[in-house]
């Protein structure tokens, strides 16, 4: 996967908009994806570890409070990479189960495989 800067992102997203017209809508948003560098190696069910400081909000055990999912483990239960058959570049595409009440959205680069 390449590294890009913020600049070059948007660059990236700016071309596929302003060539929508010329482009059918899956395919420009494909190339996003492509180019974002959303593609991942986990796949559904992989056991995972937060390995970066990660603050959350919407714990069970800590409504309301910041509560950091640092070290804490779980299980992919998705990857969001299409939204009603159409390709999406997802903020935050893999999702994690870590309890029976709690999940939350992450980036592939706060995970660690185990």
């Amino acid at each position: 996967m390449s590294v890009q800067t913020k600049y070059e992102q948007q660059q990236i997203v700016q071309a596929v908009y302003f060539s929508k017209k010329q482009v059918q809508r899956g395919m420009a948003v494909e190339t996003v994806v492509e180019k974002l560098g959303v593609n991942t190696n986990m796949k559904k069910g992989d056991r995972v570890r937060v390995k970066e400081s990660v603050i959350v909000y919407h714990h069970p055990e800590h409504r309301g409070k910041a509560f950091d999912l640092k070290g804490t483990e779980g299980e992919v239960i998705g990857i969001i990479n299409q939204w009603q058959g159409r390709p999406v570049s997802a903020n935050l595409p893999i999702q994690v189960q870590f309890s029976k009440k709690f999940k939350a959205h992450l980036r592939e680069n706060e995970l660690e495989i185990l």
